[in-house]
C-alpha cells in the first residue's frame, strides 16, 4: 500500500500492477511495436527532438524524469543509449518491471538493451554526474486536463504517485549543468516555459511541444 493513498502495488497475470479498487495500471511497451520500424521512428518528435547535427550514433541520452519509459522507449529503438532516472519508488519498480517483461520479447529487447533505469532523484544525481550525457531530456509532470476515459483515469493513478513539477529552477539548473549539447524538455503545446526560461526553438506536435535548449 502506497503510504499517502489507497493505492497498491499487486502482480496481476505476471504483471506488476498499480492497483486503486477496479482500476489496474501497468507498463506495457507492447502497444508501441508498430512505432518501433525506423520508417516510423525518424518521424517521432522525441528523436527530432534529441537527434544531434553532424553526431553518429549512438548519442547518449539522460530522461531525468522517466515516468513509464515510452518516450525512452522510443529513442532507445532508433539508436540512442538512454539513462533513465525515477524519483517515485513505486512508478520505479512498475517501470523495472515493464522493461524486464520487454526483455522477453524478441521484438522489444534490442530497444531495451539500450536503456539502464536507476531509482534516484535526478536533480541531485545530475548535479554529481562524473561522465555527461549529450542530451538530458526531461518531461516533467503536468496537470491533466480531464479526468473523464478509462485511460486517463488510468493515468490517474501516476497523478497521485508524482504530483506537477514543483522544483522546476532546480530541475532545469541541474539539466542545464550536466547536458554536453542540449535540453530538450516535453510540455503541453500551449503550457509555459519550464522555469520559465525560453528555449533557442520548439518543435510543435498538435497537443505536445518540445523545447530545445542548446549549450
Amino acid at each position: 500500500m502506497h503510504k499517502e493513498t489507497d493505492l497498491k502495488l499487486e502482480r496481476i497475470d505476471g504483471r506488476l500492477s498499480l492497483v486503486k479498487q477496479d482500476t489496474v495500471f501497468y507498463g506495457d511497451f507492447t502497444k508501441l511495436k508498430k512505432r518501433l520500424t525506423h520508417a516510423n521512428l525518424t518521424h517521432e518528435m522525441p528523436v527530432k527532438a534529441c537527434r544531434i547535427k553532424n553526431k553518429q550514433m549512438p548519442v547518449s541520452v539522460l530522461d531525468a524524469t522517466a515516468g513509464m519509459g515510452e518516450d525512452a522507449l522510443l529513442l532507445a529503438a532508433f539508436g540512442f543509449n538512454v539513462t533513465l532516472y525515477e524519483r517515485d519508488e513505486t512508478i520505479y519498480k512498475l517501470l523495472s518491471d515493464t522493461i524486464e517483461r520487454a526483455k522477453e520479447d524478441a521484438d522489444l529487447l534490442k530497444a531495451v538493451s539500450r536503456m539502464t533505469l536507476f531509482y534516484e532523484d535526478s536533480i541531485k544525481a545530475m548535479r554529481e554526474l562524473k561522465e555527461k550525457p549529450d542530451v538530458v531530456y526531461l518531461d516533467p509532470m503536468f496537470p491533466l486536463r480531464t479526468k473523464s476515459g478509462l485511460v486517463k483515469k488510468k493515468f490517474q493513478l501516476i497523478h497521485e504517485l508524482e504530483k506537477p513539477c514543483e522544483d522546476e529552477n532546480e530541475l532545469l539548473e541541474a539539466a542545464l549543468s550536466a547536458a554536453l549539447v542540449r535540453v530538450v524538455i516535453k510540455r503541453p503545446l500551449k503550457g509555459e516555459y519550464l522555469a520559465g526560461v525560453k528555449p533557442d526553438y520548439s518543435i510543435e506536435g498538435s497537443t505536445i511541444r518540445y523545447d530545445c535548449i542548446n549549450r
